[in-house]
């Protein structure tokens, strides 16, 4: 036992630099030379990398041959007709942007006061733990769970009906872990010594999280709003069940609507337009990537 608390006592004293060379010591001699594992390891991991490239190079130029010749203004901006298969998808991009819009303001003040209360009042403990184990849970749901979830609560339980409240009640509880995660981040990653000058100065609790420690990290919280809306844009199976499928312009949050993921899987699902199908998908993921790009983009800057 007391040799057992020497040696703990000894490892506290060593640096992390001592401690690391102790590791490398004691561990085991490989058959292989260092430089030699080295470069197969960095050979393993040029290749991921280069097989992931790939893969989504493959992805996109398959979307962009067979999409590109059927955009236009026309496809664009039109209405369907026929079988709603024919035309523009004026209106379902009208419906995705504002599901979407919808989802931000309901889900972007619940996720930031949240992630305010666990980095700056909550204390450290199993509360704190149980809440972010249920972010961390409800991130992982699959969406058609959630799907069927806000059908049974929103538009049974609650009667919304088939609208656009409905779906982005549904989607903001998909974007809610992404941004609560990403701003409490974003709020630690704020220097303690920035507080320490904000109290010394007498400034209270609210003054400091609302005037210095908030602003300081807007570049990622507003990194992470972004990340959730282009999560929300590419979701299917959680509008399918709560928006519905109507071809119309919303007006009102109680309407009804179909946005790009329904109209894409309703034409790829059925086969009965597939060049509207490709040019569907082809905007629908150059959305998504002007989100993401726009999110890096705020990121570098705020960093």
């Amino acid at each position: 036992m007391a040799i057992n608390q020497t040696s703990r006592a000894a490892d506290e004293q060593l640096s992390s630099s001592q401690r690391i060379k102790r590791a490398l010591s004691h561990g085991k001699q490989g058959r292989i030379s260092k430089n030699t594992s080295n470069k197969v390891m960095l050979g393993v991991f040029r290749v991921a990398a280069a097989i992931t490239t790939l893969v989504l190079v493959a992805i996109i130029a398959y979307v962009v041959i067979n999409g590109l010749p059927h955009i236009s203004p026309d496809f664009i901006f039109g209405w369907p007709h026929g079988v709603n298969a024919e035309g523009g998808i004026w209106p379902t991009i009208v419906s995705t942007v504002y599901v979407t819009a919808l989802a931000m303001l309901i889900c972007t003040p619940i996720a930031v006061l949240a992630a305010v209360y666990l980095a700056e009042y909550a204390k450290q403990g199993r509360l704190v733990g149980i809440i972010r184990y249920a972010a961390d849970a409800l991130a992982s749901v699959p969406s058609i769970v959630m799907g069927l979830f806000g059908y049974a609560l929103f538009v049974e339980a609650m009667g919304f009906g088939l609208s656009m409240f409905s779906a982005a009640l549904a989607l903001a509880l998909l974007m809610l872990p992404i941004i609560m995660r990403t701003t409490e981040e974003a709020i630690r990653a704020v220097p303690r010594y920035i507080r320490w000058g904000a109290y010394g100065l007498g400034a209270t609790k609210w003054q400091v999280v609302s005037r210095i420690v908030l602003p300081s990290a807007f570049g990622r919280i507003a990194t992470g709003i972004v990340l959730g809306i282009g999560r929300a844009i590419g979701e299917t199976a959680v509008v399918l069940y709560t928006m519905g499928q109507a071809i119309n312009l919303p007006i009102t949050p109680m309407d009804s609507g179909r946005p790009m993921t329904v109209h894409l899987y309703l034409l790829a699902n059925d086969g009965i337009n597939m060049n509207a199908a490709y040019g569907t998908a082809l905007l629908l993921m150059i959305i998504i990537l002007a989100f993401n790009l726009f999110a890096r983009h705020l990121s570098r800057k705020s960093k």
